[in-house]
């Protein structure tokens, strides 16, 4: 049974028309094209994996004397990691709220800006205080590139290959963190750099690195979908027109017709207590969904990437400098998940692929947390079985990011992502750390057994409940998954308004 529309919103209107951009840009192969959004949008990833992993693996060295900072491990693991969070929390909130009433472009780029003047700064920590107001800062700055790149990466890629996409670019997060696993090692020899020198400049590469991401951005465009809302109709023809005649070019053969338009009435702005309402009214059953998927992830992934060096050092006695070895193995097999299996997702459908890879994870993490109370691991084998389970576990996660982009109207999707990924992080990913860290710096196994198993807990939870409420959006254009909420009742042909569940 097909549930009553969203209500209609109220601001002024600009003007009604009637559309197939939609259907343009998923209708497209994939082309040049798609490759300059993903490398200029994907690699934000890339960025936050290298800040977690590299926080993570100098913990150890941070609290070192002749550090140039006096702060211990676990305030590293722990304070540091849950402001870093916190941080990114109310960063998704304010630049999501943003990103939907200003556009995609203009904050992708002003939330770049934020994250590199604020690691550029943590590189001149000096005191506890400054170390961790910069860390709060850097998370402010990632949590709105949260909001703002997945919107516009699912607005701009093809409906048949949004899944795989998606999964991959958010799984490219293991690709920073195998490059801060790797760099931290140098950086930390202090053969090479002096101790309170390596750890600074392991964040001014960072700098570096997003340096290189914010030239390369300047040459994405606008989300033609946001354009047609939001009074700029003719914006977005033109700019899809330009990529159709590009592509063309490039595959040397006309494109196929369109399928399907769709009627809008364009607004300027829609208020925050009607996407609240949509949401919660509208999708009850997918708002339940998203909070569990994100609760979940959360808890695992922020407690382990700020955690796992502490666990090395503490119960296996791996020197700190030597941490970064058996995190780069872990995460490449995070990359490796969402790279092999993400094309299911498009295939075999989302609902399958995201209960399966949460509840595998949540499985064979209780079995790492029984196999890790006998004693019966070392510190190598303990990173096998979380080379297993995460391979699982990233696929999974990464599709908590999918899944809220792409089952909620367009007008509310980067609120959505910010409202979920805000909630569901400081749930459990705020939380996460701090237990974490007091757990496995008691040196207690049965401490550390637990911190496992409340993570597999949330995780097959989250898998149950995918199984149950997870929307069948495989091949699915945005607006057949979700009508918009400017939308008219008619002239909406091709797309379908979908069920509230």
């Amino acid at each position: 049974m097909t549930p009553p529309s969203p209500p209609v919103p109220v601001p002024a209107s600009t003007g009604t028309v009637t559309t197939s951009v939609p259907s343009r840009l998923d209708r497209l192969p994939w082309s040049r094209w798609h490759w300059m959004i993903v490398i200029g949008l994907g690699t934000v990833w890339i960025l936050d994996g290298l800040e977690v992993t590299t926080v993570g693996n100098i913990a150890s060295r941070l609290s070192e004397d002749g550090s140039g900072l006096s702060i211990s491990s676990a305030q590293v693991t722990g304070v540091a990691a849950a402001l870093y969070v916190a941080g990114a929390c109310a960063g998704a909130l304010f630049f999501g709220w943003l990103t939907d009433r200003y556009g995609r472009k203009k904050l992708f780029m002003v939330t770049l800006v934020v994250y590199l003047g604020a690691t550029a700064m943590t590189a001149l920590s000096f005191d506890a205080w400054w170390f961790f107001t910069f860390r709060f800062l850097t998370g402010f700055g990632i949590g709105g590139e949260y909001a703002a790149i997945n919107s516009a990466i699912d607005e701009l890629i093809p409906a048949k290959f949004r899944g795989r996409v998606d999964l991959i670019i958010n799984g490219s997060y293991w690709l920073g963190a195998v490059g801060g696993a790797l760099l931290s090692i140098v950086m930390l020899n202090t053969d090479i750099f002096p101790k309170d020198v390596g750890w600074r400049l392991t964040f001014a590469l960072g700098v570096v690195l997003g340096l290189v991401v914010l030239l390369v951005r300047r040459h994405v465009p606008e989300s033609p979908r946001w354009q047609f809302i939001h009074g700029r109709g003719d914006d977005a023809d033109a700019l899809v027109t330009s990529v159709e005649r590009d592509i063309e070019r490039e595959k040397g053969r006309p494109l196929p017709r369109a399928e399907g338009e769709i009627t809008i009435e364009q607004r300027k702005s829609i208020g925050f207590g009607l996407i609240a309402r949509t949401v919660f009214r509208s999708y009850p059953k997918r708002a339940v969904l998203g909070l569990s998927l994100f609760i979940g992830q959360a808890f695992l992934y922020n407690a382990i990437t700020f955690g796992f060096g502490a666990i090395l050092t503490t119960f296996y006695d791996v020197p700190s400098g030597g941490t970064g070895y058996y995190f780069a193995v872990i995460a490449a097999g995070n990359f490796i998940g969402p790279l092999l299996l993400g094309k299911l997702f498009d295939t075999v459908g989302r609902r399958v692929m995201i209960s399966s890879t949460y509840l595998l994870s949540g499985v064979l993490l209780f079995g790492t947390a029984w196999l890790f109370g006998q004693g019966s691991l070392s510190a190598v084998t303990l990173t096998a079985c979380w080379c297993v389970v995460l391979f699982f576990a990233s696929a999974g996660a990464s599709s908590a990011y999918l899944t809220v982009s792409e089952i909620f109207p367009m007008e509310t999707r980067a609120m959505a992502i910010a409202f979920f990924y805000a909630l569901g992080t400081a749930a459990g990913g705020i939380s996460g750390p701090l237990v974490f860290a007091d757990l496995t710096s008691s040196g207690v196994v049965g401490d550390t057994v637990l911190a496992f198993q409340v993570g597999a807990g949330l995780m097959c939870a989250a898998g149950l409940v995918a199984a149950f409420l997870a929307v069948n959006a495989e091949g699915r254009s945005l607006e057949d998954i979700a009508t918009p909420l400017s939308a008219t009742s008619s002239g909406t042909s091709g797309t379908s308004s979908q069920g509230a569940a």
